[in-house]
């Protein structure tokens, strides 16, 4: 094993697949000479040469558009879009031909390619380069969507992605770049993952934390603070929004009786009511207190960093609901304020 970086472990699972199948091939902006605007992409032009990097105009309809016909004759691309805002300049390819191709042509045709890009706050970036909009793509049937929280997931899911046969749009954070774990040495060792399978990172019996991407991070510090309160938080990433694992997510509320939900984006019609959702379908019997939800503040995001981070969901306003919560449920320990 060794320690890497989020960045580090996609750079070397893009290049372990691309030296395994000579059909993965990258397109998208400033990816060659430049090697990415996060450099994920470093190195990999000079190595696998332009034929296999491509460098695209600034313009993500077109290019997004190209790599699907390409995914349609059989090559494995994967699109580098360099924010997911810039995404909405493609929604059309996205929803109305990535998505649709292959049930639209009876399963003669598939696309199986991969779209990657980051979202989030916290880098003053202001409001239209600082969005989680995968609630638009996680709507879409004929899509996949995931959003791995560490180095390890990212790796095992990009691997997955790649080798799907159905279009995956694949989200990072930004604030999850620098963040490291422990990926196996050589990345090649790394078993793909299951898309549509959520993890329960932590064991718990009192309350249940679920999250994904960063917040899926955030989660796992506010379960080792409740920790030393005398309280067993039980912590699920959920991996994937599409598709969902709606069985874990009960499965383990059904345990603690109990659950709070963390995300990202927007509290209106966001991930979380979803998950809220399915927790009241399948779990409503076994709840001690009502679901609470914590979400960014219903605001375009901020360019001041004061205001930009009193707008962003943090590990303060998570472990706040979290122990509200538990108040709630009356089964509270004395040591939880």
């Amino acid at each position: 094993m060794a320690t890497v970086t989020y960045r580090q472990a996609l750079r070397d699972t893009l290049r372990a697949e691309m030296l395994r199948d000579e059909n993965v091939f990258l397109m998208g902006e400033e990816i060659g000479l430049f090697e990415g605007s996060y450099k994920i992409t470093e190195g990999l032009l000079k190595e696998f040469g332009p034929r296999r990097v491509r460098d695209t105009p600034i313009a993500e309809e077109g290019f997004v558009g190209a790599a699907i016909g390409a995914a349609m004759l059989g090559l494995r691309p994967v699109v580098e879009i360099m924010t997911i805002n810039f995404s909405l300049l493609a929604l059309d390819q996205i929803v109305n031909h990535a998505a649709k191709i292959y049930g639209m042509f009876g399963g003669q045709a598939s696309v199986p390619m991969v779209i990657r890009t980051p979202g989030g706050g916290g880098q003053q970036l202001g409001a239209t380069h600082s969005q989680n909009v995968e609630l638009f793509y996680s709507f879409i049937p004929g899509l996949k969507v995931v959003a791995p929280s560490t180095p390890a997931e990212a790796s095992a899911m990009l691997k997955a992605a790649i080798r799907d046969d159905d279009p995956v749009l694949f989200l990072e954070n930004l604030a999850l770049y620098n963040t490291k774990g422990e990926l196996p040495v050589p990345v090649e060792d790394v078993e793909p993952a299951e898309i549509g399978r959520a993890g329960v990172t932590r064991p718990g019996a009192d309350i249940t934390i679920i999250g994904y991407s960063r917040m899926a991070r955030v989660a796992a510090e506010v379960a080792d603070t409740l920790a030393a309160e005398g309280v067993s938080a039980e912590v699920v990433d959920l991996r994937s929004l599409r598709p969902l694992d709606r069985a874990t997510i009960v499965e383990s509320v059904r345990r603690t009786g109990c659950a709070v939900v963390a995300e990202d984006d927007w509290l209106t019609y966001g991930i979380g009511a979803e998950i809220a959702a399915t927790i009241q379908e399948g779990a409503f019997d076994w709840l001690d207190a009502p679901v609470r939800r914590v979400a960014m503040a219903e605001v375009p995001l901020p360019y001041a960093k004061s205001l930009e981070s009193a707008a962003l969901p943090s590990a303060e306003s998570l472990l706040t609901a979290a122990r509200a919560t538990l108040r709630a449920t009356g089964r509270v320990l004395e040591t939880a304020s």
